[in-house]
Parts: structure tokens; C-alpha cells; sequence
């Protein structure tokens, strides 16, 4: 949920038509599928290896289904899916890709009590979701997942949510953000267990500290990069090094 006026937009007047794109970027011999649908215009992904049968899913939100339909239509297997935090549009869709494809939920014990209370998260837009399915796993900072050659890094980035998580691909050269960064933005800290100082934090020891090539995949809007928001992100020019960065 981005502090900028993309997400704003979507949160004020959201548009009952869902929509949903996919496209595909190449990373070395990985394939990141970005997934955009959804009155909150929030963006899904499946990462999956060339020659290979598994994949694993990131925040799957209003496209959840069509994300099941792309993996059948290309003989993958779910291996997982990543939660970056629980917040409504990047998990209302858990529990049908769970029943599509029996993949087990990782996300972090601090997002919790907002995973549980998803269908209260809905009713304040107006809107309503299913409960979603037990978490499987409980993720950790520094904590590396690897499914066959996909490896991640968990990074733990508070401050958009209590318990919000990067997952860092080295090799890949890429990282899946969700909501704490955005291609000139950041991530919104008026939500229940948002802090402004936190994400500062967040965003300063465990995004900027990555290469500056790294690719950037947010939760909502176009990829980015470390050294494009490090360099020109007007929220973080200003503090970068100061009292909240």
C-alpha cells in the first residue's frame, strides 16, 4: 500500500471491474511473472526456472486465479507461497490457490493478527473474502528458503506491517519488496502496526544495502531498481544517512 499517489487512487476509488496483466522478465535463468489485478491495482508473482517443473508464488491477491491457471497451462507445480505481509489485496487470493494447487503458506508470526482478521481488513472497503487457510510456516530474518534452484533470502522490513518480509534472490539479482518500496515511493505507515521511523529502517539496512543493480519488484506499480530509488526516490533522497533513514 504505497505512500504515493498511485495506491491512493485505488484505496479512495476503487474500481469494481477487475483487471489483470502478466508479463514476463528474465533474469538470468529465472522468469519472475508479474500478475497486476484487482481494485487495488496489486501485483502478484510466480517465479519459476527455465526447464523446470515447480514454481513458487508471491501475494497472491484478486489474480489467484488466473496465477493457477498460467501454472497448469505450463505443466508447473506450486512448490509455495511467499507472503510478503497479510494485508487484504496481497492475500485475499490464498485460499483458492491453495485448493488449485495444495502449495504450502509461508509468512512472517508478526502479520499474524492481520492474516486472521482479513475479512475485517474487507469490510472496511467494503468488501468481502473468504477466510484464508492456516499458515503453514513462519518465516524468520536472514531465514534462506530454497525450492529446487530457487533460493531466497528472507529479509525482515517492518514498518509498512509489523511482520512484512523481503524475499532477496541473489543469483537472480532480483528482490520481491511488496509494499515497502516503490518505483518513487514507499510504502504507506498509516495502517494498524505502521511506523514511519520503522520503514525508514526498514528500507535503509535491508533495501539500500542490496546491489544497486538488484531488481526491484513491488507490490503495486512498475519494477525498479537500488540504485534508482537510492539516487532519485524523493522520499529517501532527503534522508538517506539522516535522522529517520
Amino acid at each position: 500500500m504505497a505512500a504515493g499517489a498511485h495506491e491512493a487512487a485505488a484505496y479512495d476509488q476503487f474500481v469494481i471491474a477487475r483487471h489483470t496483466r502478466s508479463h514476463t522478465r528474465r533474469v538470468n535463468t529465472l522468469h519472475v511473472e508479474t500478475f497486476e489485478s484487482g481494485s487495488f491495482a496489486q501485483n502478484a508473482y510466480i517465479v519459476h526456472q527455465d526447464d523446470a517443473t515447480f514454481a513458487v508464488a508471491i501475494d497472491p491477491g484478486a489474480a489467484a486465479s488466473q496465477m493457477a491457471d498460467f501454472l497448469a497451462d505450463n505443466g508447473l507445480f506450486c512448490e509455495a507461497i511467499l507472503l510478503t505481509h497479510a494485508h487484504l489485496d496481497h492475500i485475499e487470493g490464498v485460499a483458492e490457490l491453495v485448493r488449485r494447487t495444495g502449495a504450502r503458506i509461508y509468512m512472517h508470526a508478526d502479520d499474524r493478527a492481520l492474516y486472521e482478521h482479513v475479512q475485517q481488513q474487507a469490510s472496511a472497503f467494503g468488501l468481502e473474502v473468504e477466510r484464508q487457510p492456516p499458515i503453514d510456516a513462519a518465516l524468520e530474518h536472514g531465514q534462506r528458503l530454497r525450492f529446487g534452484d530457487i533460493e531466497f533470502e528472507v529479509r525482515h522490513v517492518p514498518g509498512h506491517s509489523p511482520g512484512h518480509v523481503l524475499f532477496y534472490s541473489e543469483t537472480g539479482g532480483f528482490a520481491l519488496v511488496g509494499d515497502v518500496v516503490f518505483a518513487g515511493s514507499i510504502g504507506r505507515t498509516d495502517l494498524p502496526g505502521g511506523s514511519m521511523p520503522t520503514l525508514m529502517q526498514s528500507i535503509r539496512t535491508q533495501v539500500l544495502t542490496l546491489p544497486d543493480a538488484t531488481v526491484l519488484y513491488p507490490g503495486h506499480g512498475p519494477s525498479t531498481t537500488v540504485e534508482r530509488e537510492r539516487i532519485g526516490n524523493p522520499f529517501l533522497v532527503p534522508n538517506y544517512g539522516g535522522s529517520l533513514a
